[in-house]
């Protein structure tokens, strides 16, 4: 099993001189299988990128999996063109939103909506199915394994366990770890903090021993302080993820976006001081990082 990097952008593309190294699309990873099974972790900007070196091999199944619905992550899915052409299998999962009771397919109906793009949805040519995840419930891909977890974010946010060929990955999407919105004198305190502890223990086994996690590390601790809520990790949370699920290499990836090329390389080397027994294991994710599990 292999993995690349398409998108590592968070919230919105930030395209430019100071993101060339890193890249500035949204979010978006591309899983191959020994088998060359293709499944597609979000659907950010960079799913029109990826979606170009498609062409040449149509007719394709690909395997999307959104991890949640904000723009940051299903905005590249009306541009991945292969849904445009016949023959094309195109899976598209999710999960069942408990507030609004839709469906995955709502967000591409959405999108194809005549007052925000060109081409209706009766148009797509390929062939789309919509398919719903829940909690727990491990989804076979070819010779794949997909496992879903709820993770904390200001809308229903799946975290996907992928396990193939001997090998496994983690992908949080967008995770805050949750912390107890109760006083310690308030009724509801300790019951909520026993959620927390095993809801920590429900994390950290879907995570346990991957050889690869990509977290969502949008903030410094400073930056934090004030953004706290907002649904996003930190630097430090993400190493102490890694550290606790003894996870063998940590990708740390959904770049806040005003985070320029310079920015993430001073970052990177302070991580590597501030933890050298982790040096060989920590990598900051760019577009077109590939790696081999």
């Amino acid at each position: 099993m292999k993995f690349k990097f398409w998108g590592v952008r968070g919230s919105i593309p930030t395209p430019g001189p100071m993101t060339v190294k890193y890249g500035g699309n949204t979010t978006c990873i591309e899983i191959r299988t020994e088998r060359d099974e293709l499944i597609i972790l979000d659907a950010g900007t960079g799913i029109h990128a990826l979606a170009q070196t498609l062409l040449g091999s149509m007719p394709i199944t690909a395997n999307i999996f959104i991890t949640h619905t904000h723009w940051d992550h299903i905005q590249g899915l009306p541009f991945f063109l292969p849904i445009f052409f016949k023959n094309n299998r195109i899976n598209i999962y999710g999960g069942l939103d408990p507030v609004t009771d839709e469906n995955i397919n709502r967000a591409l109906s959405v999108q194809l909506q005549y007052s925000y793009f060109p081409i209706h949805e009766a148009q797509l040519k390929a062939r789309i199915e919509y398919l719903t995840v829940r909690p727990g419930e491990t989804v076979s891909v070819g010779s794949a394994r997909i496992t879903p977890i709820i993770l904390n974010h200001p809308v229903l946010n799946f975290g996907y366990r992928v396990e193939c060929d001997g090998a496994s990955l983690f992908f949080t999407g967008d995770f805050e770890n949750p912390v107890n919105i109760y006083q310690p004198e308030d009724d509801y305190y300790e019951s909520f903090q026993l959620f927390l502890v095993e809801k920590n223990q429900e994390i950290q086994a879907a995570m346990r021993g991957v050889d690869a996690l990509i977290v969502d590390s949008s903030y410094t601790d400073e930056e934090y302080a004030i953004r706290q809520g907002w649904g996003h990790g930190t630097y430090r949370s993400g190493i102490k993820l890694a550290i606790e699920a003894n996870a063998k290499r940590l990708f740390l990836t959904h770049h806040e976006p005003t985070r320029t090329d310079a920015d993430l390389d001073r970052i990177y080397r302070e991580l590597k001081e501030q933890h050298p027994h982790f040096t060989d294991r920590l990598f900051i994710a760019h577009e077109g990082m590939e790696v081999c599990l």
